[in-house]
């Protein structure tokens, strides 16, 4: 669902330039860890950041990675910019990017981790190819990972969730922390604004972990 068009957002959102890209990313194909101040450390990526709780959640209690957030849509972006700029969080930038064309700005094996979190489920089967668990979006991150790197994926959407666990087994990645009841267990977790309302409902959350094909074709 896309939010109203807000214009006064067009300009406020310079006001969190240090931790926002909005254009040139092709810039930073093979380079993202040189937008911040530790490049040596892991780089870990969110594809849809919605408002930023999470990508600011996780910079908090994880201070010893990076993380780039992705958000098409800049109502919305505005404020995981604004959350990160307040919390001043060194280790984490968002960016106005559509991740369809996730391989035209990051290079094959840059990334640590990819987080993919409450994504839409487009239910009806003729847009599975939409469905960012799909297998030809499973086979871009993979050339995307590092070895051995990891995609970390949360949804309240049983069906997703199933289709997408049959996915990444017929690719050939390795699951692990599969639950069903997320909240029911001891893992560790930063919620997502989306989350916290639907878990407050007793709506179950489904979370997996998927380790990257040992051998993953060059596109």
């Amino acid at each position: 669902m896309r939010l109203r068009r807000k214009p006064w957002i067009d300009e406020a959102i310079h006001d969190y330039d240090s931790h926002i890209i909005l254009s040139g990313q092709e810039n930073y194909k093979g380079k993202w860890r040189e937008a911040f101040s530790h490049p040596e450390r892991p780089l870990y990526m969110e594809l849809g950041t919605g408002k930023g709780r999470f990508i600011a959640g996780m910079s908090e209690a994880h201070p010893d990675a990076n993380f780039v957030g992705f958000e098409v849509q800049i109502g919305v972006i505005y404020y995981a910019a604004q959350k990160i700029f307040e919390a001043e969080r060194d280790n984490a930038k968002v960016s106005l990017f559509d991740i369809a064309g996730i391989e035209e700005i990051v290079a094959p094996g840059e990334v640590d981790r990819f987080y993919i979190n409450f994504c839409d489920p487009w239910p009806k089967a003729k847009h599975a190819k939409r469905r960012l668990t799909y297998h030809t979006f499973l086979d871009r991150y993979a050339r995307l990972l590092k070895d051995n790197g990891e995609v970390h994926f949360k949804t309240d959407n049983e069906g997703l969730f199933m289709f997408s666990l049959e996915e990444f087994q017929n690719c050939g990645w390795e699951l692990k922390n599969v639950t069903y009841d997320l909240h029911s267990t001891d893992l560790p977790n930063v919620k997502t604004e989306y989350e916290e309302k639907f878990s407050a409902k007793g709506q179950p959350i489904f979370r997996l972990e998927a380790v990257k094909p040992a051998a993953t074709k060059e596109a």
